[in-house]
């Protein structure tokens, strides 16, 4: 494993370099997957194993996430595009990805949405996006975790 990024709190690892790509559209394309593209326009390109170590807790959470996963990146409304950054930001990219696989796989970090939230924070952070746009996606990030059915 790769030591993506660590600090005091997390630490994250990946058996090799995480490949995003972009989904487009094609003429021969049927409506329903058009409507696939919209919602979901970023791709995992290939099989990815992720190590995510809780240092608080000392705790090691390990997942894979399938070739052809398709997320919708960032979800950061157009209104806060010109503060923070549009949802295809490639610093996002990233982030976005392992943060919508624990969202969707709560049991990935047994259910921890406050670990969910500092993995997200360090993953921006390791892609080097200042504090304050940090400090915003993360706390948003959380408060909307609140009403997703994670418990603290």
């Amino acid at each position: 494993m790769k030591e993506w990024y660590s600090n005091t709190k997390a630490g994250i690892f990946f058996d090799d370099i995480p490949h995003v790509g972009v989904r487009y559209y094609i003429p021969s394309l049927t409506q329903e997957e058009r409507k696939s593209i919209e919602k979901y326009p970023f791709i995992n390109r290939k099989t990815l194993q992720v190590l995510l170590a809780d240092y608080k807790k000392d705790k090691v959470y390990e997942f894979w996430i399938p070739k052809g996963y398709c997320y919708d990146g960032a979800s950061i409304p157009k209104i806060f595009w010109r503060v923070i950054g549009s949802n295809t930001d490639n610093r996002f990219l990233i982030p976005a990805l392992i943060h919508d696989v624990l969202c969707e796989n709560h049991q990935y970090v047994d259910c921890d949405r406050k670990f969910s939230s500092e993995v997200f924070n360090a993953l921006l952070e390791a892609s080097k996006v200042n504090a304050f746009k940090r400090f915003c996606m993360k706390n948003s990030v959380n408060f909307y975790q609140c009403f997703c059915h994670w418990r603290s």
